[in-house]
């Protein structure tokens, strides 16, 4: 079971050297994240620790360029003979996926979904007006299934690819999460006509169903389980193998926007909703009155993504309140300390945020830092770590309604690169989880991708902009 934190207290009043990591408001180039997050960050973002003492005695700076690690490597300064994950790291996690863009489709359709699978061989695109596209990255983008989904209500709100990639689950604005072999010997999935999209109820009750909608399903990293998060204040986790619901948590007071494992046990879930919390959940001791492990205060507006970093610690989140928000989970509460804005009258899908209110404060953050920059309106704008192996999560990246993507450096707090193509919200990118390349989706139908080296090269013409926001549900 989880080990509830106690300590309530604000950001700014922690000690940055308790271990757990704090933020300072300060001016470019003082500390900004400090404590153990930043310390494993710039661990397994720098040189190996027998080429830093090298380094060091050599009186080199940091950051080393390629071609002193190259030198170092052949005049076995650290000992080794080879780079180490980490060397590599330090290399690699500095070439930004910046130039572009290069054309990976358009559709005449809000894009909602873009996220490449766990090797990157796949990359998954999802639209409003029922197609799902995957393409073969490694087969020069050509597109391996082109699917069109059963049922759907208003607009694909979430894919997942399972763990061995053989299968697709998404879902809209309805109970149903639907399932399809994406391995199968066609192109073309046309739902129950061409293939069968198996479909699986997440209602409990018939009567709720016009009203109910699943904003954000996943997979468990086993791939015999579902996690979703619904329009009903719930969490529902789906058994595949048995195919019925195993589990329903009435979790928020009100819209849960996003959910996800923790880590790779599955004991661990996280969720975000409108009622501004973030919530850890323990499978394990969640007892007949469903208690939450602990409640992350500090958002001031709507939850919309939460991204884990893997080791059931550390997460991120998204929030209408213009920021992104780093998390510590061994500092939650137990119970939820609720300071909204109070205005009734403001919404964030067509109505710009209050400028008074972007440097507000929550009474009780318990957040470890704040990026800003960014813009969290229209849609449930989404947020993630940078990959593990090529940039050791060095980076927190998102989409954003002005149209572009944002890279933040997770321990400076600096804006690294900021992505601009696209003339309409960017609801959803994804980095490739090897290479420097990056792909945004944009309510405007453009899928395009950014890549390092290029040529510098802006590969798409300049668009004329369209008036999104005619169309906006």
């Amino acid at each position: 079971m989880i080990k509830r934190a106690k300590d309530k207290r604000s950001c700014e009043d922690v000690n940055p050297n308790n271990g757990l990591g704090g933020t300072e408001e300060s001016s470019a180039g003082s500390v900004f994240l400090d404590g153990e997050i930043a310390h494993l960050t710039k661990l397994r973002s720098g040189p190996h620790e027998h080429l830093s003492r090298a380094i060091k005695r050599q009186k080199l700076k940091l950051p080393l360029s390629p071609v002193t690690m190259l030198a170092a490597r052949e005049s076995n300064l650290s000992g080794r003979g080879r780079f180490s994950t980490s060397d590599n790291c330090h290399i690699v996690s500095r070439f930004l996926p910046t130039y572009g863009p290069m054309k990976v489709d358009n559709f005449r359709s809000r894009a909602y979904v873009s996220q490449f699978s766990v090797d990157g061989s796949l990359f998954v695109a999802g639209f409003q007006r029922s197609q799902i596209r995957i393409y073969n990255v490694e087969k020069d983008w050509k597109v391996q299934k082109d699917i069109v989904a059963r049922s759907l209500r208003w607009t694909i709100t979430d894919t997942c690819l399972s763990p061995d990639q053989r299968f697709l689950v998404y879902s809209s604005m309805s109970p149903l999460v639907h399932i399809v072999n994406i391995q199968s010997a066609g192109t073309e999935s046309l739902a129950n006509i061409t293939e069968i999209h198996d479909g699986m109820n997440f209602s409990v009750d018939d009567d709720e169903d016009e009203e109910f909608a699943i904003f954000s399903v996943k997979f468990s990293i086993d791939g015999q389980e579902l996690v979703a998060s619904s329009a009903d204040n719930c969490i529902y986790v789906y058994d595949l193998k048995a195919n019925k619901l195993s589990l329903r948590i009435q979790a928020h007071s009100s819209d849960v926007n996003t959910v996800c494992f923790a880590d790779e046990s599955g004991h661990l879930i996280y969720s975000g909703s409108d009622d501004s919390l973030c919530k850890v959940w323990d499978r394990r001791c969640l007892g007949s009155r469903s208690q939450a492990a602990g409640v992350l205060t500090g958002h001031l507006e709507g939850v919309t993504f939460i991204d884990s970093r893997g080791d059931g610690r550390y997460l991120i989140s998204n929030g209408k309140d213009q920021t992104t928000k780093l998390w510590d989970i061994r500092r939650m509460a137990s119970n939820a300390s609720h300071h909204r804005r109070q205005e009734s009258d403001w919404d964030y899908r067509w109505m710009e945020y209050p400028a008074y209110a972007r440097n507000w404060k929550h009474p009780n953050d318990l957040s470890l830092a704040t990026y800003r920059g960014h813009s969290v309106l229209c849609t449930l704008i989404r947020c993630y770590f940078s990959p593990v192996f090529s940039t050791a999560q060095r980076y927190i990246y998102t989409g954003s309604s002005d149209s572009s993507v944002y890279i933040y450096d997770l321990v400076s707090g600096d804006q690294v690169a900021k992505l601009n193509y696209h003339d309409a919200p960017v609801r959803d990118c994804s980095w490739h989880p090897i290479y420097p390349m990056l792909v945004s989706s944009s309510w405007d139908g453009a899928i395009v991708r950014w890549e390092f080296p290029g040529d510098g090269q802006i590969h798409l013409p300049a668009k004329p902009r369209r008036n999104w926001r005619r169309n906006l549900y």
